[in-house]
């Protein structure tokens, strides 16, 4: 498993080496990577590379490449390692230089493998595991996502099993329920089929030990003189109501103390181990120096276990929304073999098979239809909401659903490998990247919990000790403090809202490629957006074809088809496609060469011929004032009739090429080293939802918007006019576009550029958020887009932005509301105005159920709603 090496201050996600460090994913040949101060380091083994000489060679091959800080051969262990910079270079490309210098890189027969810990739902729980797996040096990195209840490890396969991996997770405390390793010793319990929060044996402990709190408020303060003394020991009393509590306290006490003794033993400082030291606190100060603290302990216990399972519940819902996504693809498919249709599990379909597919039933494989005619329910992968008509050589997705006819589809991709699988998998990795929000707050946390833990003891001994105040009330006092050190509700607020955010946007056909972009896209001022295949169709047609100099249109269709013919510009494939319908002929090509932004030329016949832009033919020497049009039967062809005092003469710069352009078509001219033979019209219709995409952009606050394009200017302009941008730029090669784009980043300090993903990958690259349109069917642009569209509809641009927006909204609401609610309450303690019960239910549960909730919010914007102009509110 391979992904992006971070460095030290872009951490990314909890990826860790053993040392401490960040610790990025890597491939199977790579030993050990581990993030050094400068730069990322990885480590490999060579074990040819035995003496000084060879040291030289290896560490000389890798210098060759960009981005190398240091290399350090190690000619006695045979290992090599490297410090580089991860946005320049990879591990993969050093081990490549290693055997360019003759030597092989071993393959260790590194594994991969995901445990679900459905326990682990908050940061202070990953922190546990993620100390307890520091203590296994066979593991390479540990990854723990608290929001998906998932730990993903990369293991040296030969020197450790997955099952001493679940061990040491469960020896943090938290169950292990299943698991992609195979012999991992985890339960098998899908996740669909884990009891629920509220039946569980830790809620029902919560019940039994709430009835027992209740039976103590009971004799406490109603029966009173039913509270009898049940025992004495050193002078001590303890009442019924004591014993009631005591009960309440060893029922609902033993998940936390053993929660709190896994915390101890992993040196986490986190909830479970302040509570368990609140509780024992007030116990002993009852035992042991007679101070009646029992009914604040029971009502500690139980309300902690309250909050617990409400902050169970409400990651479960944030889970939730992502296996709802994975559940999309069907378990099984209908294959054809041997004549015969069976039923097979979708992990034993193979490249090649034949999937059968009747109406009402979801697809399971990528693949390309071979017989029938359907209509296909994409809204799972695109979010299209309008069903898309399939025939035969059509290609389909796993996890649509086929509406109506019979479908029989050759299978093009293994189940892991499909689009559908690809979009879960890069949801689950853009949940590990996080958003610059999340990483303060992380600082933040790290601070917070020693500070608050100093000021409860300071709460606790100072005015008792300074002034005479009562032990039990300041103690108290300090035990209300130690629940509100725990900032579980202030970390989990990001996480979740990322978790919200880019979950709801893969149901709507948008997959966010992190929390960063997320973040980024809420904060642009500025959208840049191309042309061609994005504002309109991209779907080129010939209009007009205006002859020459005594040349027919045949002639010119001729001469156009065979310089288009090698051409892979969506333009020169209109032109051929047309000309091919008119069944004119081909001529034979020879010395074809593509001239970037201007136009081909090649050999057609033995004779040099030309197709390209007005200015091209400029350059050429041809005066385009005066040329000589072609008449039929005297009578001067509709696209010829301004005509200068020459006769049969046309402007082709003032009048005909100008004519054309404003009607927003482009124009390419086509001749030899002498003689203008004709012009070629060609259209792209605009996106009948381009303009209100625009006009909702504005509406939600982007302050520019600007189309980008290699097209002539006139053309530019009518297209700019009719859809609504505030500015546009054209004939612009593509380095002239990633100008364009680093001008508008420094103006508005962020910008966003919409394309095809391929032909402007250099543009996206550029931009603050690169978004490709159209990705459900390219690999390229799911690959190296931050944001992909999956379907060619623009109108899902102002729901992205609208989403993001919000989900920034969102983000901070969460930070700062949890922030206040705990320095508020915590402010409140030593003068007493906040009970134990107060800073459990509101300063804990309240505000992890309340930040999880805000965040689940989210999901209720839909393209939908903004196309009928339904604001949501955030």
């Amino acid at each position: 498993m391979t992904s992006s090496d971070r460095n030290r201050d872009d951490p990314g996600d909890r990826s860790h080496s053993h040392d401490g460090h960040e610790h990025p994913h890597e491939d199977d040949k790579v030993s050990t990577a581990m993030s050094a101060e400068q730069g990322s380091v990885v480590q490999f083994s060579v074990p040819e590379m035995d003496c000084p000489s060879c040291a030289e060679k290896v560490e000389n091959s890798v210098r060759k490449l960009d981005g190398i800080i240091s290399v350090g051969p190690q000619v006695t262990t045979g290992t090599l390692s490297v410090s580089y910079d991860g946005k320049r270079t990879s591990p993969d490309a050093i081990a490549e230089r290693v055997e360019k210098a003759g030597y092989t890189v071993e393959n260790n027969e590194r594994a991969t493998a995901t445990f679900i810990v459905p326990d682990m739902d908050c940061p202070s729980c990953a922190g546990k595991i993620e100390n307890a797996l520091a203590e296994l040096p066979e593991l390479s990195s540990y990854d723990t996502q608290p929001a998906t209840g998932k730990v993903i490890t990369t293991y040296d396969n030969d020197s450790i099993s997955p099952s001493k991996i679940v061990d040491a997770i469960e020896h943090a405390g938290y169950e292990v329920t299943d698991s992609t390793a195979t012999n991992a010793g985890a339960g098998d319990t899908p996740v669909d089929d884990r009891e629920s929060v509220w039946t569980s044996s830790r809620a029902i402990k919560t019940w039994i030990s709430g009835g027992f709190v209740a039976f103590g408020l009971l004799f406490e303060f109603l029966l009173t003189g039913q509270n009898v003394l049940v025992a004495e020991y050193a002078g001590r009393e303890v009442l019924m109501a004591d014993v009631l509590f005591l009960v309440a306290i060893g029922v609902a006490g033993q998940v936390i103390f053993r929660n709190g003794y896994y915390s101890a033993l992993n040196r986490n400082l986190d909830i479970d181990l302040l509570m368990s030291i609140a509780i024992s606190g007030a116990v002993i100060a009852g035992l042991v120096f007679n101070q009646s603290l029992y009914f604040e302990a029971a009502t500690l216990a139980f309300l902690f276990s309250v909050a617990e399972l409400l902050e169970r519940y409400s990651m479960d819902r944030a889970r939730n929304s992502l296996q709802e996504l994975m559940d999309l693809s069907p378990d099984e498919a209908t294959v054809k073999r041997d004549g015969d249709e069976v039923t097979v599990p979708v992990a034993d379909v193979t490249v090649g098979d034949i999937v059968v597919v009747r109406p009402g039933e979801k697809i399971p494989m990528d693949g390309e239809v071979l017989t029938g005619e359907s209509a296909v329910n994409q809204a799972p992968i695109t979010g299209e909401s309008v069903p898309v008509d399939k025939t035969e050589g059509d290609e389909v997705y796993a996890g649509t659903i086929n509406e109506q006819g019979y479908l029989e589809v050759e299978v093009t991709s293994e189940a892991g490998d499909n689009t559908l699988s690809r979009i879960v998998e890069m949801v689950e990795d853009a949940q590990a990247n996080k958003t610059e929000r999340e990483q303060f707050v992380e600082r933040f946390s790290s601070y917070y919990t020693p500070v608050v833990v100093g000021f409860a003891i300071l709460v606790a001994v100072i005015p008792p000790l300074a002034w005479g105040a009562s032990w039990p009330t300041f103690i108290v006092y300090g035990l209300t403090l130690l629940v509100l050190a725990c900032p579980c509700a202030f970390v989990i607020s990001t996480p979740v809202s990322v978790v919200s955010g880019i979950t709801s946007a893969a149901k709507n056909g948008v997959l966010i490629k992190g929390g960063n972009h997320l973040e980024a896209m809420g904060a642009v001022k500025a959208i840049a957006m191309d042309k061609t295949g994005t504002i309109t169709k991209g779907e080129l047609t010939v209009t007009d074809v205006v002859p020459l100099n005594g040349n027919t249109e045949e002639d010119i269709l001729r001469c156009a088809r065979g310089l288009e013919s090698r051409s892979e510009h969506p333009i020169g494939e209109a032109i051929v496609e047309f000309a091919e319908r008119s069944d004119v002929g081909t001529p034979t090509v020879d010395d074809f060469e593509s001239i970037t932004g201007k136009g081909v030329e090649a050999d057609l016949d033995g004779q040099k011929h030309f197709a390209g832009k007005p200015g091209f033919f400029e350059e050429l020497g041809f005066d385009l004032d005066h040329v000589h049009a072609t008449t039929d039967g005297g009578v001067v062809t509709a696209k010829s009739r301004q005509m200068c005092e020459r006769n049969n003469c046309v402007d082709l710069l003032e009048e005909t090429v100008p004519q054309l352009q404003s009607e927003g078509k482009t124009v390419v001219l086509v001749g030899t080293e002498d003689e203008l033979e004709g012009i070629i019209a060609v259209a792209d219709e605009i996106r009948p939802g381009a303009k209100l995409a625009v006009q909702r952009l504005h509406d939600l606050g982007v302050e520019h918007i600007i189309m980008l394009t290699g097209d002539n200017d006139r053309t530019a302009r009518a297209i700019a006019d009719e859809v609504g941008v505030d500015e546009f730029r054209a004939e612009l090669l593509p380095d002239e576009k990633v100008g364009a784009i680093n001008e508008l980043d420094e103006s508005y300090d962020g910008v966003a550029m919409i394309g095809d993903g391929v032909n402007d990958a250099p543009a996206l690259a550029a931009a603050t958020v690169g978004i490709a349109m159209g990705a459900a069917g390219t690999d390229t642009a799911l690959e190296t887009a931050d944001i992909a569209l999956m379907a060619d509809d623009l109108s899902k641009l102002p729901y992205l932005y609208e989403l993001s927006h919000d989900a920034n909204g969102v983000i901070r609401q969460n930070i700062w509301s949890s922030l206040a609610v705990k320095a508020l309450l915590a402010l409140g303690v030593p003068f007493g105005l906040v009970p134990v019960w107060v800073a459990v239910l509101v300063g804990d549960a309240g505000m992890t159920t309340a930040v999880t909730g805000n965040a689940m919010r989210l999901s209720r914007i839909t393209p939908e709603s903004l196309q009928q102009g339904q604001d949501q509110s955030f």
